[in-house]
């Protein structure tokens, strides 16, 4: 027998036995009770072989009638019994009695052959008790309840239409006579008038109940109505005793109710498995649809203006990954998890396999899913390109009308100042004077020439960069390189006109020309400086703000090379004011060769000194903010290095965990359960993570030379490492489901596994072809390589492997081995079963199914069944044949 079938009985068994002797102190007259019913018991057995006994510990203290008892009701031999009349003889009957008791998978606890040939009566008792339970009442089976609860189920259901009949128990509800006379009344209504009993009349109740057995139904009278009614509560032993002869009388009359249980069983699965179809099909159509109308928003790549329009894009995404796409990974866990319960089910239910509608397999959903998450990575990288290059755009912008508008303010009336004609009246001093001039003024329109060329080249850069208003800087660059153009022509003619006059004037003052000479660069210089310590700047590291220092701080240090130029300059002014005060020489006004005056270089120089310090302010503030983001990169690193080694080491602790379990499958759930709770505490780990990383765009850190890890590594993961322990998890409950579903021992779910491991060499989970040989070869198969054992082989294959992966899970391993072990429904079955409800019929009506079937799934047939077209069929009649086979995939609904 097997050891699943031993687990229930045993532990009402053991709880009987633990209670006898306590049963017997509270109430003596229970004693009297199970003497007289275990004897009438016993005796109702032996009349087959001629024996009868009197006294119950008497007659079996030698142990040959206790093993005749036996030999009768288990239908065996019982090894040949010592017919001596010595103790050691009557110990060695007894012995082989609860031997045998023992072999039928019976636990006996503290009973011993001395006590039963010592006359011991409570061991007596105790002992036939045990035999009872074991050979009339173990074997009950009501609605996958058995023994005990199963006869009160048995007796609950049969005299449930009766007035003043309430079973609860095996004491107090049968104290009045009348659930003994229903149960009769139910089976045989013409033996018992029912409606005459009367419930304050309990001793005519219990009379008529046991005489009516005895004469019509062969029990022997086992109590007598004046004990029962006589105690304040009857034995519940002696009451299991006589209602389990009641049961094994009618137990004729249990087909019908058993075909029907199995069909309401079969139909109820049937039932289950459709609805859990039809919610993956709705949960899967609404996963695929939410993936498709987020991929086209994840792969728009419309360009903004502002970077602040496009971190508001960021924003928008940011809210996606965080509160939009988390329940949609909970809802591709939660799909897959109950893709493979269903599958499980319908394996262990011998129904077939199921096939979602098209385009909504798992690996569809997967595959939609690696599609999202490509659109997701590749949307996140062109959000962060084009704030880089917004910001690099607005960087040259501003650069270039800050340029522009210096180089216009310079420009403004040099064309009219070179197109005049005032060398025309001028005499030769002036004219030399107004030739000096304008060489000072090209050297001047050469130092300018730079400038040009940056303002050219950062309106190309921004054309390259494709900047939203190219138009207006592409317009003033054009204006500027025009009239620079023309400023050349002109300066080119003035000059050649001054040199034509040169010849004819030779007087010259080299004193203001000098000035002229060295005032114009020297003044330049300044407006550059002044250009350079106003420039923007935009760095992303500390190494180039420090470049931009170590450039200011060298710009610094030529500032007192400069003011010795400066100083030599105003030197040569003060020269000019010298001399003409010693000769008496009257200056006409301002230096003729330059428009720089002495003020205007030392208005300029002083300009410059303020700017130096402010420059040092910016560059500081530039450096610590560096210095900051640096520390969000290190906090950052930190947390990551700290994060992707956690999730490296528990998706090394599943990959073991999943080969190497350990105790009983509930053991291994409840411990998995609790890892996983394990796992998902360490989330505030991450959300800080995603705090640090959020942080860190905000500040606009595009690198970090800390750690190899990204966010988005991370993120991936964790979700790999969630869906990890959630698809182990369930595999364990399919294996619980597939162990309760076909009756595998723990110790068969042990050898299973230990023998799948041994061959799973790489423990990848999975056994290659010649692996899965290998272990059925070890396990008794004959599958060796020659032709017989190559089809056999050919035959596991394709119940194993049926899409032909060429790999074996282990839970299709125990599938296979559950099914070659243990029984199932099949077709055949429900066949016979609807042939017993259908009165040995060929078709069966929909009167017949809605009287022995519950309401719902009566309906549930009468609407599937088709009509019964055979030559003996009638109106409304249905073939039930063809209905039990489709449930079974063996043909079409």
């Amino acid at each position: 027998i097997p050891t699943s079938l031993h687990t229930p009985y045993l532990n009402t068994l053991e709880h009987q036995e633990n209670d006898w002797d306590r049963d017997l102190l509270l109430d003596p007259a229970w004693e009297k009770q199970q003497r007289k019913t275990f004897t009438a018991w016993c005796n109702s057995h032996l009349r087959k072989s001629g024996t009868q006994i009197e006294n119950i510990e008497e007659d079996f203290r030698d142990g040959l009638k206790l093993m005749l008892l036996l030999e009768v009701i288990a239908g065996e031999r019982l090894p040949k019994p010592e017919r001596g009349k010595m103790r050691v003889h009557k110990i060695n009957n007894v012995n082989k009695a609860l031997d045998f008791i023992a072999s039928k998978g019976v636990k006996l606890v503290s009973i011993g052959a001395e006590e039963i040939v010592d006359g011991n009566a409570k061991m007596t008792l105790g002992m036939i008790w045990t035999i009872i339970l074991r050979f009339a009442i173990q074997d009950i089976s009501v609605e996958e309840t058995s023994a005990k609860e199963g006869l009160l189920l048995w007796c609950q259901r049969k005299t449930a239409p009766y007035k003043n009949v309430n079973v609860q128990n095996f004491h107090m509800s049968w104290k009045d006579g009348l659930a003994f006379n229903a149960l009769i009344h139910r089976h045989r209504p013409d033996l018992i008038d029912y409606d005459s009993l009367r419930k304050d009349d309990p001793v005519t109740n219990l009379n008529n109940a046991f005489e009516v057995a005895e004469k019509h139904l062969d029990i022997p009278k086992m109590l007598d109505a004046e004990d029962i009614v006589g105690t304040l509560r009857p034995d519940e032993k002696a009451i299991m005793t006589y209602v389990s002869c009641f049961y094994h009388a009618f137990s004729g009359a249990q087909k019908a109710e058993t075909a029907a249980n199995r069909i309401c069983k079969v139909l109820a699965v049937n039932q289950e498995n459709e609805q859990m179809m039809e919610d993956y099909e709705k949960l899967a159509s609404e996963l695929l649809e939410w993936i498709r109308r987020t991929i086209p928003w994840l792969e728009n790549r419309t360009q903004e203006k502002t970077v602040n329009d496009m971190q508001a894009k960021q924003e928008d995404f940011r809210d996606y990954r965080c509160v939009h796409k988390p329940p949609k990974v909970q809802e591709k866990c939660q799909l897959e998890i109950s893709f493979n319960t269903l599958q499980t089910k319908l394996r262990l239910s011998n129904r077939p396999a199921f096939m979602p509608s098209e385009g909504r397999m798992v690996s569809d959903i997967n595959g939609a899913w690696h599609t999202l998450e490509g659109a997701e990575k590749g949307y996140e990288e062109w959000i962060l390109s084009e704030i880089r290059r917004l910001e690099r755009l607005e960087h040259l912008a501003e650069k270039f009308h800050q340029k522009a508008a210096i180089h216009e303010s310079w420009t403004d009336g040099k064309e009219a100042m070179l197109t005049q004609k005032d060398y025309e009246t001028s005499t030769l001093s002036e004219v030399k004077a107004l030739l000096r001039k304008h060489e000072a003024f090209e050297s001047d329109l050469a130092a300018h020439q730079d400038r040009v060329e940056q303002i050219a080249a950062i309106a190309q850069e921004l054309n390259e960069l494709d900047y939203y208003d190219s138009a207006s800087v592409n317009a003033r660059c054009q204006k500027i390189c025009d009239q620079w153009d023309t400023l050349g022509a002109f300066t080119h003619g003035r000059k050649e006109s001054l040199e034509r006059t040169e010849k004819q004037l030779e007087s010259i003052d080299e004193l203001y020309l000098e000035y002229a000479k060295r005032a114009a660069p020297f003044n330049n210089w300044m407006e550059g400086a002044m250009e350079d310590l106003q420039d923007m700047f935009i760095v992303h590291n500390i190494e180039e703000i420090q470049g931009l220092i170590t450039a200011h701080e060298q710009f610094k240090s030529t500032l007192a090379e400069a003011n010795k130029e400066r100083e030599a300059i105003q030197a040569i002014q003060a020269e000019v004011q010298k001399i003409a005060q010693s000769n008496g020489i009257k200056l006409s006004g301002s230096n003729p060769y330059t428009t720089i005056t002495p003020q205007s270089i030392d208005s300029k120089w002083e300009k410059a000194m303020d700017m130096v310090p402010l420059r040092d302010t910016a560059l500081q503030g530039e450096l610590n903010k560096q210095n900051s983001n640096d520390t969000l990169r290190a906090k950052f690193a930190t947390q990551a290095n700290t994060v992707g080694a956690y999730i490296q080491a528990k998706m090394e602790e599943i990959g073991r965990i999943s080969i190497e379990m350990n105790g009983t499958l509930e053991d291994q759930l409840t411990s998995l359960k609790e890892y996983q709770k394990t796992i998902m505490s360490y989330m505030p780990e991450i959300n800080t993570l995603e705090g640090y990383h959020q942080h860190i765009q905000e500040a606009l850190i595009f690198d970090n030379q800390y750690t190899s890890y990204s966010m988005e590594h991370l993120r991936v993961g964790w979700e790999q490492l969630l869906t990890t322990i959630a698809r182990t998890i369930n595999e364990v409950e399919n294996q619980i489901l597939t162990r309760d579903a076909k009756g595998i021992s723990q110790e068969q779910l042990y050898e299973y596994r230990a023998s799948f491991n041994h061959f799973d060499k790489d423990h990848s989970g999975a056994l290659m072809a010649e692996e899965f040989k290998a272990c059925l070869i070890s396990l008794g198969y004959d599958v060796e390589n020659d032709k017989q054992g190559d089809s056999e082989f050919a035959r596991i294959m394709s119940i194993v492997d049926p899409n032909g992966s060429g790999a074996v899970t282990f839970q299709a391993f125990i599938d296979f081995m559950s099914r070659e072990t243990t029984d199932t429904d099949t077709a055949d079955q429900v066949i016979a079963s609807f042939k017993i409800l259908a009165a040995d019929k060929t078709f069966i009506t929909a009167e017949e199914l809605r009287r022995e079937l519950p309401p719902d799934q009566a309906e549930y047939c009468i609407a599937r069944m088709a009509p019964y077209v055979g030559a003996d069929a009638v109106p409304g009649a249905l073939d039930y044949m063809s209905f039990s086979t489709a449930l079974y995939g063996e043909s079409d609904l």
